[in-house]
């Protein structure tokens, strides 16, 4: 370590460190804006200039003798001993120098490199006096659209700087100079005529993701020109990290997707659109290390029912995740289950640490996802938990509903033994409402759970519903779920017509082909996009021999002595103009579908019998707190279907959560069900080249061929092996690495809080005072003979002022109509004031 001093302040910083890095470290702000904390310290004349670079397809090639290119130069400083300036950013600190980081040379020098810059780079809204608060579109002073600023503006790097060193008055006015716009290619939005040459794109690029798709050479002046090293992203070997937007001082590199957003902070998508809120990125990174325990271990922290999920979610992470744009997006889903199928011996085990004991008991109603999910975390919070399920066996729908085709029942199994194995308590064939009430429920216990499902069968009204070669869907799946092994339903040689067009008549009509039907046709109210049933799983059912019939309403099942066709008419809207279901249909438009039996699907609902003193909502759920899961009777809870209706089952886990959460905060605990069962890894911030990793398509998952699937209840993809998901996994963009790059260092705000330790070390002297709000928005402007003394008794008295700025002045008067002055022609109005009484006192 080394001492120097800069500005008066003696720092400590390490041997070899820069100047401006000291300056950073001891809080001292350099402006800047070539350097930024992400990138290593580098003289920018040093750094390789490459033969030829594209802005969209215009090529541009270095024109040598010019010198090297010396950065933006506004972070110059003057060392004592040195006669002219020197730049921070490459002048090592040594021991006893002494820095001085602006004067008037220096701040003249510094506002010469802005105005050189600003010459080719839009800066009227940044000089305008009415930029505060505008929305940019349309202009109040018409400044033609190509001279104005991007719409970054508001939160532009450049135009902080700019603020702080301040723009010459004589900076000469923008002139366009066409360069190329290009927002043709996937991802990003790349406009060259904001680009200001600073380099980090580059840097970032080459230096920390080593990528090298950007490059930049120097024109017939020396400046800079960046592009990319071939005509497009993709040719140059872009892994589309987003690492150069982040890094980006102007708006020249600007995603052209929506950012996702978790709890107000930024986050992935794959992060932000999944329930569970599981972190995708770090069980990713985990196989392709090929660490599946560690990646098993990230997933469960999130989920205790790792297996299921890995078979049966419907991944609307993977639906949002923005590889898609490129090729097709990350298999998320088929990876979490390679994480569990190869995990061998789970090292999470070793990091689960239960609450001690509260002594406080709470009744889970419901062994579905939502009452295992809620079991498993407030058991390790310590309470003890009673799990009531109304079968004789848990998984609630996950095993009584959804296929073995889909649903592996070893799966099914392991996940649930896993949770139970805490000591959790399971009570099965016990039916709330009758072995034991609600009430009695909530008297022996101090907080109860109901997470008792959907399913009842909505019934459909239609002629000759009656027969009986006409069952429910949902029996069906139930008889084939609890009764594998024994003698299945046999449908050999039958005709079936399956009713109803979501998930559940997806997977009646699929178990009808495995049961031996000849024919299965599914009909459904909905038109074909917009049937409730995933896309995904349309696709699947027609692969393996189900024909949809989308669009139309049944009106009568036909027959003599037993069933024989099921006549259709056209449905010409599903839902009224409130939005309300009310099926209109066609008689003039008809079909007759020739069928031996009829399996009805159409929807289910909760039973909601049981629940004394709570009101259904009209759509037939249970209405909640959103955030606890509360319900309107003190310490009674609920989630999963009862709740949204029917719904996945990353949802049902996600309301588990927040059940868990909720109850463990009604019994006086911190709400907090996180769990860590795996130390941190660091990321790899090297990405490497990959030939062609734009294109790179997904990796198919192995599975039944459609011809054997349809007959069989084996599952149908047998998953990853280890290097197929290791390769699918380095598909991944790795976005999340954007999120981890520190912001650059910003200009300190020139207001001081209003606390009494700054108001005294405000001289006792003539000046201008300026008061601002919460919203950091100046509200009062007043010239005193006594600065520190009219600012504390602001200080003392005010409920308003928060901030505050001051100008000593003896002639203070002129300097307050300065002031007022320049608020006017910003603002168009005077401040506000303490009140509309007091703008006499305060100006």
């Amino acid at each position: 370590m080394i001492t120097l001093t800069i500005d008066g302040l003696e720092i400590e910083v390490r041997d070899g460190a820069t100047v401006l890095e000291a300056a950073d470290a001891a809080g001292v702000y350099i402006p800047r804006l070539c350097s930024h904390p992400a990138l290593p310290a580098v003289d920018p004349a040093e750094l390789e200039v490459w033969q030829e670079v594209f802005q969209g397809p215009v090529s541009t090639r270095h024109v040598p003798g010019n010198g090297g290119y010396e950065g933006c130069s506004l972070c110059l400083v003057r060392v004592d001993g040195r006669v002219e300036p020197t730049r921070a950013c490459v002048t090592r600190a040594e021991a006893g120098m002494h820095v001085t980081t602006s004067d008037d040379d220096i701040e003249s020098r510094r506002r010469g490199k802005l105005r050189k810059l600003f010459a080719t780079h839009p800066h009227a809204c940044v000089q305008c006096a009415q930029k505060a608060g505008c929305a940019l579109e349309p202009c109040s002073t018409n400044v033609a659209k190509e001279e104005r600023c991007c719409p970054i503006f508001h939160n532009c790097e450049l135009r902080r700087v700019a603020e702080y060193v301040g723009i010459p008055a004589d900076t000469p006015r923008y002139r366009p100079a066409g360069l190329a716009r290009v927002e043709d290619e996937p991802l990003y939005l790349r406009d060259y005529n904001l680009c200001i040459g600073c380099l980090r794109c580059v840097r970032i690029c080459r230096d920390v993701r080593r990528v090298d798709a950007l490059g930049f050479v120097l024109n017939e002046h020396g400046e800079p020109v960046v592009g990319t090293k071939a005509p497009t992203l993709a040719d140059s070997g872009c892994r589309f990290c987003s690492s150069c937007v982040e890094v980006c001082p102007t708006g020249a590199l600007r995603l052209l997707f929506e950012d996702a957003r978790l709890d107000g902070d930024l986050s992935t998508r794959c992060i932000a659109d999944c329930p569970a809120g599981m972190d995708v990125p770090r069980y990713l990174r985990e196989v392709r290390r090929g660490e599946f325990a560690h990646a098993e271990a990230v997933i469960r922290e999130a989920a205790p029912l790792p297996r299921v999920l890995g078979q049966v979610c419907f991944r609307p992470c993977e639906d949002r995740c923005i590889r898609g744009a490129l090729s097709e997006p990350v298999a998320i889903c088929a990876l979490k289950r390679a994480a569990l199928d190869h995990a061998g011996e789970p090292i999470w085990k070793s990091y689960l640490r239960p609450a001690p004991a509260t002594g406080k008991t709470v009744a889970i109603v419901g062994a579905g996802p939502a009452g295992l999910t809620a079991a498993w975390f407030l058991k390790l919070k310590g309470y003890e938990v009673t799990l009531l399920e109304s079968q004789r066996l848990p998984g609630g729908w996950l095993r009584d509903g959804i296929p073995r085709y889909r649903l592996s029942r070893d799966a099914l199994d392991a996940d649930i033994n896993e949770i139970l194995e805490l000591g959790i308590e399971l009570r099965t064939g016990v039916e709330v409402g009758k072995d034991v009430s609600l009430v009695q429920l909530r008297e022996t216990h101090d907080a109860v759970f109901v997470a008792s499902g959907a399913r009842r069968a909505k019934e459909l009204h239609c002629e000759g519903v009656e027969r009986p070669e006409v069952e429910g869907g949902l029996e069906l799946l139930k008889k084939v779920g609890l009764n594998f092994g024994a003698e299945l339903p046999d449908f050999g040689g039958e005709r079936v017509v399956v009713i109803g067009g979501g998930d559940v008549a997806i997977d009646v009509a699929r178990t009808a082909l495995r049961l031996g039907s000849d024919e299965v046709h599914l009909y459904c109210l909905e038109g074909r996009a917009e049937m409730p049933a995933h896309a995904g799983e349309i696709v699947e059912a027609e692969r393996e021999g189900v024909v949809i019939h989308p669009g139309w309403g049944p009106v009568r099942i036909a027959g003599a002595d037993r069933v024989e066709a099921v006549d259709f008419q056209k449905c010409v809207s599903v839902f009224d103009e409130r939005g309300v279901f009310a099926p209109q249909l066609d008689d003039s438009s008809r079909v007759s579908q020739e069928a031996d039996r009829v399996l009805i699907a159409i929807g289910q609902e909760p039973a909601l019998g049981f629940l004394e003193g709570i009101e259904p909502t009209s759509a037939g759920n249970l209405e909640v707190n959103p955030d606890s899961m509360a319900t309107t009777i003190d310490g009674v809870f609920a989630g999963g279907d009862i709740v949204s209706g029917p719904a996945s089952v990353v949802e049902a886990v996600a309301h588990g959560q927040r059940a868990a959460s909720g109850i463990d905060r009604f019994l006086g605990g911190d709400g907090k069900i996180n769990l860590r069962l795996l130390d941190e890894t660091e990321p790899e911030v090297e990405l490497g080249r990959i030939d062609g990793f734009a294109e790179l398509e997904r990796e198919s998952t192995p599975r039944l061929a459609a011809a054997d699937a349809a007959r069989s209840f084996a599952l149908l993809e047998t998953g990853y092996d280890p290097e197929a998901a290791r390769r699918e996994a380095d598909r991944c963009l790795r976005c999340d690495l954007r999120l981890l790059i520190p912001p650059a260092l910003a200009p300190p705000e020139p207001w001081l809080e209003l606390t009494s330790e700054n108001v005294a070390r405000v001289p006792q002297s003539e000046g201008v005072y300026q008061l601002l709000g919460e919203d950091k928005v100046v509200y009062a402007i007043k010239g005193v003979n006594d600065l520190q003394g009219a600012l504390t008794e602001i200080a003392a008295t005010s409920t308003k002022a928060r901030f505050f700025l001051f100008d000593e002045d003896p002639m203070f008067s002129k300097r307050e109509s300065e002031l007022i002055q320049e608020y006017l022609r910003e603002h168009g109005c005077m401040p506000p004031g303490e009140g509309e009484d007091d703008l006499d006192d305060l100006f």
